[in-house]
């Protein structure tokens, strides 16, 4: 079986093959869903040898099925927002000490020492529902800053001016992280002029404003916060790992996740480098779920591995790869 130092402490290609290859050997055994599915793609432990010959799952089947490959008890189930009568997806994680290793460990790789930050957040359509995975991990993260001006924050916007002009101006190092429309709505309200603060967008407009291109919705925010760069974090309900951009929307992932992008016309085809294709992701720490999940995200990869999103399918339907009822 698989130890957390096994995942979070790959340092080559090569590892990381050899990893993948060897988880999907477990979840093609232990994974009823995911050896259907392989099965329906002629696909086995025999004929796959690279992590090019890997099935990869639909995410649409963490809407309709029990995606595990564990029989250990569940010890939580993170659920994905959506508008009513949508049918959402249901992460079943039996070990949730997985998920704190793995945004740990990614965050420490990205960003340094937590407890150097002061991690603000503004998430209010994650902090109205239950089962948000974002918001397990932002509080567990505020918690690791040991530092009380940490905190969430929903419709108090005052609040959250006065202390981040405060913040900033001590010389503090903060992260201020918010879903997209609410960053939208802080700026309008207020003009800053900060120095020592990340802004971070995660998620998009969850119908509250009409969506925008990166560039435009970045320069906004650039104009509205007064820094150089927003930061975004590309995760989902179904992984238990997250990528970061930096700035410019161009992600990284952490050392025990990875990319690839499909044809959209043809699933199980890979593409050139910085063309534009459907998002297959490799989440090494979704050991007890599913490692390889064909995501409904468009986007283009580029040689050094770092990637862009660039929308989503239409009605979500990934081509190829309806082969079992969902």
């Amino acid at each position: 079986m698989f130890t957390p130092s096994d995942i979070f402490n790959i340092d080559s290609k090569k590892e990381f093959d050899k990893i993948s290859l060897k988880l999907f050997r477990f979840q093609y055994d232990n994974n009823e869903v995911y050896n259907q599915f392989c099965s329906l793609l002629n696909k086995d432990k025999t004929n796959v040898k690279r992590i090019e010959d890997i099935p990869f799952l639909p995410i649409q089947f963490f809407k309709s099925h029990a995606v595990l490959s564990s029989r250990e008890t569940i010890e939580a189930t993170f659920t994905s927002s959506g508008t009513t009568g949508m049918i959402n997806s249901k992460h079943l994680v039996t070990n949730v000490s997985l998920y704190e290793d793995s945004y740990r460990n990614a965050f420490s790789q990205f960003y340094g020492n937590i407890e150097d930050y002061v991690v603000l957040a503004l998430l209010p359509s994650y902090l109205e529902r239950e089962g948000s995975s974002l918001i397990y991990m932002i509080d567990d993260l505020i918690k690791l800053t040991h530092n009380p001006d940490s905190g969430f924050y929903l419709h108090n916007h005052e609040e959250l001016i006065q202390k981040l002009i405060a913040l900033d101006n001590t010389g503090q190092n903060v992260i201020l992280i918010g879903v997209t429309y609410a960053l939208l709505d802080l700026v309008e309200k207020q003009k800053f002029n900060l120095k020592n603060t990340i802004i971070m967008e995660t998620g998009g407009m969850k119908g509250k404003r009409k969506e925008m291109i990166r560039e435009e919705l970045h320069e906004q925010l650039c104009n509205g916060f007064g820094v150089n760069a927003i930061h975004s974090e590309y995760g989902m309900t179904e992984l238990l790992s997250q990528a970061y951009s930096l700035g410019d929307g161009v992600f990284e992932c952490p050392n025990w996740m990875q990319i690839l992008v499909r044809d959209t016309e043809d699933a199980l085809t890979y593409i050139e480098s910085e063309k534009t294709g459907g998002i297959n992701v490799i989440d090494l720490a979704n050991i007890n779920s599913c490692a390889f999940i064909a995501t409904q995200d468009l986007g283009k990869k580029y040689k050094n591995n770092t990637f862009e999103v660039l929308g989503r399918f239409d009605n979500s339907d990934i081509r190829g790869c309806n082969l079992m009822v969902l």
